[in-house]
């Protein structure tokens, strides 16, 4: 007969990870991912590129983002779009656009379109009007934007009866994990214009959550391909969802190459 007094044993700390994995990914068919990205046709006599337009906060790794993709197809690490570690102010101050290409210089039909950041107050970031601006095709590449006035009609930049290749046909909202839980409610609601605004013209919009390797999480940060087994992650994927608007379906969290010098 056991001893009245004794304390109970204390419960076990809960596990930091799923097993299996919530969500499945074939982490061994990245060449067959890319040779059907490659071989994607758009049937549309207008139509060369797909425009997928990348937006965030500042210092979320949009450019970042870009520069990863361009390395993923190429093979090697490589820089096309500007990046600036730690920033506090965007570095992108244009409307800039990147084609992807291959390793053997063979474009890929989808163009990624980069933008200021966006910032909480009103003297500074991304205006919330030219958003949606890109979004309708309204603004020409190397147009430089002003924080605290969207493009004018009467400025040479303006496109006033955009074609279907200039508009936009997916919007990507850009996020660190390191800093969802932080970011302010004027962003937040800035970003919410723009999904509003995508969502009215039937513009696709996901969400690409960076940096889930900087300290978020050590057990992604020792083994990236336990990304999926994290509840940390899943955890912030959440906070994502609910601040953003998307499903956990639409929210994709990457690791960007930022001090590499090889992909994987």
């Amino acid at each position: 007969m056991g001893n009245p007094w004794s304390k109970s044993s204390t419960p076990p700390p809960p596990t930091p990870d799923f097993d299996p994995p919530w969500r499945k990914v074939e982490w061994t068919h990245k060449e067959l991912l890319i040779n059907q990205l490659k071989s994607i046709q758009l049937n549309h006599p207008e139509l060369q590129n797909l425009r997928i337009l990348l937006h965030g906060p500042v210092g979320a790794g949009k450019s970042c983002f870009i520069n990863s993709v361009m390395s993923a197809f190429h093979g090697e690490v490589v820089t096309m779009a500007r990046e600036q570690a730690n920033a506090k102010k965007s570095c992108t101050k244009t409307y800039k656009a990147y084609q992807i290409t291959t390793k053997d210089n063979e474009n890929l039909p989808f163009i990624f379109n980069d933008v200021m950041g966006l910032e909480a107050t009103e003297e500074d970031g991304m205006h919330p009007d030219d958003v949606v601006n890109a979004l309708l095709g309204h603004i020409r590449e190397d147009y430089q934007f002003n924080p605290t006035c969207p493009i004018s009609e009467k400025d040479p930049s303006f496109i006033r009866e955009p074609s279907l290749q200039d508009k936009v046909h997916c919007l990507v909202s850009v996020v660190s994990a390191s800093s969802i839980s932080r970011m302010e409610k004027d962003v937040i609601n800035k970003m919410g214009i723009a999904r509003e605004k995508a969502n009215t013209l039937d513009i696709p919009h996901v969400v690409i959550m960076t940096k889930v390797d900087d300290d978020v999480c050590p057990l992604v940060k020792k083994d990236l391909q336990k990304i999926y087994m994290s509840k940390k992650i899943k955890d912030k994927m959440q906070a994502c969802s609910n601040d953003l608007g998307p499903p956990m379906k639409l929210i994709f969290p990457v690791s960007n190459y930022y001090e590499e010098n090889e992909t994987n």
